[in-house]
């Protein structure tokens, strides 16, 4: 149940509400509310009401609107918000702002290395992301890795090259947050936070994110094994905290066949675009793990309708610190851009020019 509070509600009747939900739900936790746009608003994960609770609640002078929501999730669900998300990447720091979802008819498109090895690496990377089309700046300052011996990448320094190459290129930037502790810091060199699959259900993160007073979109990458259902709720925590800038982003789940990294599930796409309003992209270079399918996957991606991609890209993969057998080459990145933006223009029954 999501109830909307009158924007002119006062002090006395905005507390009579709280004392009243608190006596319906049965908690002595404190209810509380969380604004997201112009709206001020309280879920509560309750499945029906007695009709003197409905009753009660109706009678309210704070409440403007009681939406009923069946599914767990509220915040990211249709029926909190009919119309597609539209999010602004970009317009915090000096990058050129683009915007995904909502009714953007080109898909976004993210590229860049895994790891930021050097300034020489990254520039390279990024002038050549430029000049693919891309949209966005990948690239790992802080790396997760299975094993502890493998590069974790360059940390603040590897920020400060991020920020440099937004500068030199006009590219936005997205990079991962792995602790709770360092998203104001990462905050202040990033147009996007991304949230990786193995922190998913880092519930301290995924709150921190969401309080985060500069409200950046945040990537969240779906867990390794995560249900769809899991998924949402994951996101569920950032919108609720007060962020409603949440971009999915499939990447791929784990299975038994040694053949590919993950088994990369587009029949998510259409699905949560049904469930959700939130936008959704996808990451066939996770998905994948082999270079030599992520532009027949891209392509599948955006037949699916995704919303965009998120691309690994070097100039010399064979040689990368970081997961360079899926990574791609500059000149594949331009072919899967312009790949992208003809299925997206026939998608909508335009002619595409290139």
């Amino acid at each position: 149940m999501i109830i909307t509070i009158h924007s002119q509600a006062t002090s006395d009747e905005r507390a009579q509400l709280m004392t009243l939900l608190c006596r319906i739900t049965g908690s002595q936790t404190p209810v509380t509310t969380t604004i997201l746009g112009e709206r001020e608003i309280i879920a509560l994960d309750i499945k029906a009401l007695d009709n003197d609770a409905r009753a009660a609640l109706q009678t309210q002078q704070a409440v403007a609107e009681i939406t009923h929501i069946q599914t767990a999730y509220k915040l990211v669900s249709r029926a909190f918000q009919a119309e597609s998300s539209s999010i602004v990447i970009g317009s915090t720091h000096d990058g050129q702002p683009v915007t995904i979802g909502g009714e953007a008819n080109s898909p976004v498109i993210m590229a860049g290395p895994c790891a930021v090895e050097d300034r020489e690496q990254l520039v390279e990377t990024a002038r050549a992301v430029k000049a693919a089309g891309a949209d966005v700046l990948r690239g790992g300052a802080f790396k997760p890795r299975t094993s502890p011996y493998q590069f974790q990448g360059l940390g603040i320094e590897g920020l400060h090259l991020l920020a440099e190459a937004r500068e030199l290129t006009g590219l936005p930037v997205i990079t991962e947050v792995m602790e709770t502790e360092m998203v104001d810091t990462i905050a202040q060199y990033a147009d996007v936070l991304q949230i990786g699959a193995r922190n998913m259900q880092n519930f301290a993160l995924l709150r921190a994110v969401g309080h985060h007073p500069h409200k950046l979109p945040v990537l969240l990458k779906r867990g390794l094994s995560a249900t769809i259902d899991e998924w949402l709720l994951a996101a569920e925590y950032i919108v609720a905290a007060g962020n409603p800038n949440v971009i999915l982003c499939e990447r791929g789940i784990r299975s038994y066949d040694p053949q590919t990294r993950n088994v990369l599930d587009l029949s998510c796409v259409p699905l949560l675009h049904q469930l959700t309003h939130l936008p959704i992209i996808v990451d066939p270079s996770h998905a994948t793990g082999k270079r030599e399918l992520v532009p027949t996957m891209s392509r599948a991606s955006i037949a699916a309708e995704a919303d965009g991609l998120i691309i690994e890209v070097h100039p010399d993969p064979d040689h990368a610190l970081c997961d360079g057998r899926q990574s791609i080459t500059p000149s594949q990145l331009a072919g899967i851009v312009r790949e992208s933006r003809a299925i997206t223009s026939l998608l909508h029954g335009e002619v595409y020019v290139a």
